[in-house]
């Protein structure tokens, strides 16, 4: 049975020193739950791969105010002021990654490939120690693989199976997240019986599952707000 009744139920083998790839993007689509019980546990030494760390005081955030994130695998620095201070102060161990190529190296993860070659970076120094290699004329870096001991992810439904599917943009590091993780767990805003979901319009295979759990009571902050007069 993939179907959890509680948080501390679905995360309780996550461990000191484990990785962890964490879903969402900002805060859109993040498995907001899953973080708070990880808060809870009180798990540290983490290496957390996501886009970015969110507000200092929600979500991965409030990690970083603990510290319970010994490295940060990341594309953005973002609206985390506590994130750059531990950085620019030598607290954070942070390994900076071109967002496409972020994504890129966790799908590559998930499908089981090792490394690949892109020109994302190349001639800066964030691949200065990289591998680089000429493909018709243009200079290619190598990069590798993602993936980690757990995958934690944030759908809209889901079903006993494990069988997902995201709602509109929180459909962005969740997929191939849940194909990178030794061990994936789910979170999701409604869980169906197996067989009620369309198999034409589910995003992630129960397959790539290991534990499922409904969570409710999202708050759904927004991390700017934006208006036009």
């Amino acid at each position: 049975m993939k179907v959890r009744s509680s948080i501390e139920e679905a995360i309780n083998d996550i461990h000191d020193g484990a990785s962890i790839l964490v879903g969402g993007f900002g805060l859109v689509g993040i498995p907001e739950k899953l973080i708070e019980g990880v808060l809870r546990k009180g798990v540290k030494d983490l290496t957390i791969i996501s886009n970015n760390c969110g507000i200092d005081d929600y979500a991965l955030g409030t990690l970083l105010t603990t510290r319970q994130i010994r490295k940060m695998v990341a594309s953005y620095v973002g609206e985390n002021r506590e994130f750059e201070r531990q950085f620019l102060e030598g607290e954070l161990e942070l390994e900076l990654v071109p967002q496409g190529t972020l994504a890129e190296r966790i799908r590559a993860g998930g499908a089981g490939i090792p490394a690949f070659f892109t020109p994302a970076g190349g001639g800066t120094e964030l691949t200065s120690e990289k591998e680089v290699r000429t493909f018709n004329g243009k200079e290619y870096v190598l990069e590798t693989g993602l993936t980690a001991d757990f995958a934690l992810v944030k759908a809209w439904k889901g079903d006993r199976s494990g069988n997902l599917v995201y709602n509109k943009t929180s459909r962005n590091f969740n997929p191939m997240m849940a194909t990178a993780g030794r061990v994936t767990i789910a979170e999701v805003e409604e869980l169906l019986e197996t067989g009620d979901m369309d198999p034409n319009f589910i995003h992630t295979p129960g397959i790539y599952v290991q534990r499922i759990i409904q969570c409710g009571d999202y708050d759904k902050k927004i991390e700017r707000r934006t208006v036009c007069t």
